[in-house]
């Protein structure tokens, strides 16, 4: 590759790095072309060596998005050797995930455009919610019901972190991811009062 096509290749790439951030944090809706161009140090009029159009753009960062979730998913089952699932939840249902939608979960930001969304923004997202449940029903401590717990687990982690992110009460966007994590662990049993 050229040293001119090493340079495109880079530019896109942080065309791209800075849209999933943004699509993260802001949604499909609100990034702006010349915007996204200015932050990558290039010009509006360079958009089109790069991307076909806005809506090729968007698709291509939301897959770029959903896809950095995995490495972040597994690095957090990591964490704790002993109880990975625990450890999983602990961290998606955390205060630091929440509180940082441009560096977080993909599957929360994007459910709803991915909805509405081309068979490549569909595809892209299908592909994210697979390989979670993957990781989820690989850490289940019962593997006939592997599948189906992943599925609960993962509807109620991006579910209770878009609602912690939505409500103004700071109190009950505790108490929510507080309360999920709690049931979660404890196979839906609400043993002791979660830790808010």
């Amino acid at each position: 590759m050229g040293h001119s096509q090493k340079e495109k290749a880079a530019s896109r790439e942080r065309v791209l790095r800075i849209a999933a951030r943004k699509i993260r944090a802001e949604g499909v809706t609100r990034p702006g072309i010349a915007d996204l161009m200015k932050e990558a140090g290039l010009t509006h009029g360079g958009f089109y060596k790069h991307f076909a159009s806005r809506d090729d753009l968007i698709s291509q960062a939301a897959a770029v998005a959903l896809a950095e979730g995995s490495a972040k998913m597994e690095r957090a089952a990591r964490k704790n050797e002993r109880e990975p699932r625990a450890g999983l939840i602990d961290a998606y249902l955390g205060k630091q995930h929440r509180d940082a939608p441009a560096t977080g979960c993909a599957l929360v930001t994007l459910g709803a455009a991915a909805g509405r969304g081309d068979q490549h923004f569909k595809e892209a997202y299908e592909k994210q919610v697979r390989t979670y449940l993957d990781l989820l029903a690989g850490l289940s401590e019962d593997s006939e019901e592997a599948q189906a717990e992943a599925m609960l687990t993962l509807s109620a982690l991006v579910g209770a972190t878009l609602m912690s992110r939505a409500v103004a009460d700071k109190n009950l966007s505790d108490e929510l991811l507080a309360t999920v994590a709690g049931l979660l662990k404890n196979g839906g049993s609400r043993t002791s009062p979660p830790a808010v």
